[in-house]
């Protein structure tokens, strides 16, 4: 497991509980989409996987934490949706090669370290789609106000933000916090065709193709 997924484990069920709904950007991005197979990488609770089952005949869910993952399992079971849950590595997806019609891949590239897990990540996503295939890829972004007093050079910031369980006890994640031009950069490096992105709400967000 990776040390990702470890942290996620001892924070699945306080943090599952913070994040019920999907994102308008997510929404935004699949309106008009469908496929027969849609991946959710780094699925978290299902939230994302939950609204992809509307767009796609199977879905999906793979990460890192098993805890979250069985917080996806019964998020399914009381919604009445169905997805395919595993748990892997974002930089090996254990998925064949030109499956994937549609995917989301928000909010966990920046949990991975060092530059090259996260190129790998991204040429993994790649190899999934099918040619034509469309994801939708988010980071935390420099630009968010968290981050105003950081002077970050142009090239991110490696830190680690506390997560905070009842009780009082703190997690600490490691966040990869990209500069939006070092967001561009690393998928234009990777082996998906980058076909626009944004900032939004303090992330950087692309569509991307195989």
């Amino acid at each position: 497991m990776t040390h990702a997924g470890h942290t996620y484990d001892r924070i699945a069920a306080h943090f599952s509980k913070t994040r019920e709904y999907a994102w308008p950007e997510i929404e935004s991005f699949l309106e008009g989409r469908s496929g027969d197979l849609a991946l959710d990488l780094g699925c978290g609770n299902g939230r994302h996987a939950e609204t992809l089952a509307s767009h796609a005949d199977r879905v999906v869910g793979v990460d890192a934490s098993t805890g979250l993952l069985a917080e996806a399992a019964s998020r399914a079971a009381e919604r009445g949706f169905d997805p395919d849950l595993v748990a892997g590595d974002a930089a090996a997806i254990p998925l064949r090669t030109d499956t994937v019609d549609l995917a989301v891949y928000v909010a966990t590239l920046h949990h991975l370290r060092p530059r090259e897990r996260r190129l790998a990540s991204l040429n993994e996503l790649s190899r999934t789609l099918v040619p034509g295939g469309r994801a939708l890829v988010s980071a935390w972004s420099t630009e968010h106000s968290t981050f105003d007093d950081e002077d970050t050079d142009g090239s991110g910031l490696d830190t680690e933000v506390d997560w905070t369980l009842p009780g009082g006890e703190t997690v600490g994640r490691f966040y990869h916090v990209y500069d939006p031009e070092e967001f561009e950069r690393d998928l234009e490096d990777s082996d998906l065709e980058l076909l626009e992105w944004e900032l939004s709400s303090g992330n950087c967000y692309a569509v991307v193709s195989a």
